[in-house]
């Protein structure tokens, strides 16, 4: 007996090329320049596709980047690029400058182009990110737990 299953996305994708390969060339600009960003400021940062869409992580989740045209779920597609802290919650963010929702920990800035990027403020809080992993690293080598 087949089940008919309800598809929480209109992707499969293997790759961050079939990704990349697929989005519409206003959102392919914009991750790409967030791509960019991501590895520059954290070089060691691994990505990998979680949920169709780039995760990056180095002892764990640092951030990610949902290109309006991947969906999920009933959300239908939007307009942009949305750029995630998985830790947002943690970031000194005193101007605001995160979209915080109705999350408690994933704080997010969506973008429409690449010059609607301010590339001096990402760069601060991808830095920040960036030590906030380094220190959730040594403290969990310090409790002898494995990555």
């Amino acid at each position: 007996m087949e089940e008919n299953k309800r598809k929480m996305q209109n992707v499969d994708f293997r790759t961050v090329a079939e990704l990349l390969d697929f989005l519409p060339e206003n959102q392919l600009a914009i991750v790409e320049r967030l791509r960019e960003l991501v590895f520059d400021c954290i070089p060691h940062v691994e990505e990998r596709l979680s949920y169709n869409v780039p995760f990056y992580r180095n002892n764990k989740l640092i951030c990610f980047i949902w290109p309006g045209s991947v969906s999920w779920g009933n959300v239908s597609t939007w307009d942009g690029v949305e750029f995630g802290f998985n830790y947002g919650y943690l970031l000194a963010d005193e101007a605001g400058y995160l979209d915080r929702g109705k999350r408690k920990q994933v704080y997010t800035k969506r973008f429409y182009t690449v010059k609607d990027i301010n590339e001096d403020i990402l760069r601060d809080y991808l830095y920040e990110a960036a030590i906030l992993d380094e220190e959730a690293g040594r403290k969990r080598k310090a409790k002898g737990k494995l990555f």
